[in-house]
């Protein structure tokens, strides 16, 4: 029987050099070299069909990957980051969001499945001492009836366990089918991601975010948003172009005409002035007013030096 056993030691030895192949190619993995290519890897582009952050080209994708540098230069691991993406946009934003449901079952039996197997492979196909001697404590002596019993068992727990595997993954696909997962709202991770990079005063990528979801969402909110980014970021004229393009559907819409006032006064616009009135006029308690206030009551009249 030393040839079995020669096939078995075969066996692992082939198993042991798959594992070391693959630890070897995984520890030449380019993403290892570029971890902020590594982390966007694992994250789905909400702007692209089937993508992921590293491959795509879009802005969106371009300002996850920059939110991702970011963060592992303030030192946090793939996991901090990768959380730091699903609190904001849901467990889809990954490409491998976790399992869950009947559909665990393809990984839990599988498992048990192996774990069995390699504990009665060990009790029933051991060798004994020897045909006339006393076989150890469970085991068999092989050439025995009990032996060949014990093999023909085995056999037998081998198709059933492989056909048991087979249902449960038969089963758990038809109860819980596992569908591609539909990417996160891009308008609604734009928006998110502008917000994020205001509070980093990183107001023209904010800008660009603005953009990208306006161009989903026509909505003017949003396009006020844009313009106190744009003003923030120094870009005086788009913001004034921006706020005027709300205005033109709501004239009395009190932050399009703070914006454009702010902006003007920032152009020494000598309309400035009256457009910040109306302002006040038409939202005395706004939150703004009461700075809006001192910028009139400090600003010199014309004529005066």
């Amino acid at each position: 029987m030393r040839w079995r056993r020669a096939l078995v030691a075969l066996v692992l030895v082939t198993l042991a050099a798959a594992a070391g192949t693959a630890l070897a190619r995984s520890a030449g993995d380019p993403g290892r070299q570029d971890p902020v290519r590594a982390v966007s890897a694992g994250l789905r582009c909400p702007a692209c069909q089937g993508e992921s952050v590293a491959d795509s080209r879009s802005p969106i994708a371009a300002a996850m990957r920059q939110v991702v540098a970011d963060q592992l230069a303030q030192g946090r691991d793939r996991a901090e980051i990768r959380r730091w993406f699903v609190q904001r946009y849901g467990a889809d934003v990954l490409t491998d969001p976790p399992a869950r449901g009947v559909r665990l079952l393809l990984w839990g039996v599988p498992v048990l499945a192996l774990l069995a197997g390699g504990y009665a492979a060990l009790r029933t196909l051991r060798p004994g001492v020897a045909r006339t001697g006393s076989a150890p404590t469970g085991s068999v002596a092989l050439g025995t009836p009990d032996a060949r019993a014990a093999r023909r068992a085995w056999r037998v727990a081998s198709v059933g366990v492989v056909a048991l595997v087979a249902t449960v993954a038969i089963v758990a696909d038809r109860l819980d089918p596992p569908a591609r997962p539909a990417p996160a709202d891009p308008v609604a991770v734009a928006l998110q991601l502008a917000h994020d990079l205001e509070t980093q005063d990183r107001y023209d990528a904010a800008a660009q975010m603005y953009q990208e979801a306006l161009r989903d969402r026509p909505d003017d909110g949003v396009r006020l948003r844009l313009a106190f980014a744009l003003l923030r970021a120094g870009d005086g004229a788009a913001a004034q172009r921006t706020a005027r393009d709300v205005l033109a559907r709501e004239p009395d819409s009190a932050d399009g005409l703070l914006v454009l006032g702010l902006a003007q006064r920032n152009s020494r616009s000598v309309e400035a002035d009256d457009t910040l009135r109306r302002f006040l006029a038409v939202a005395p308690a706004h939150p703004a007013a009461a700075e809006v206030r001192r910028l009139l009551a400090t600003r010199p009249e014309p004529g005066r030096r």
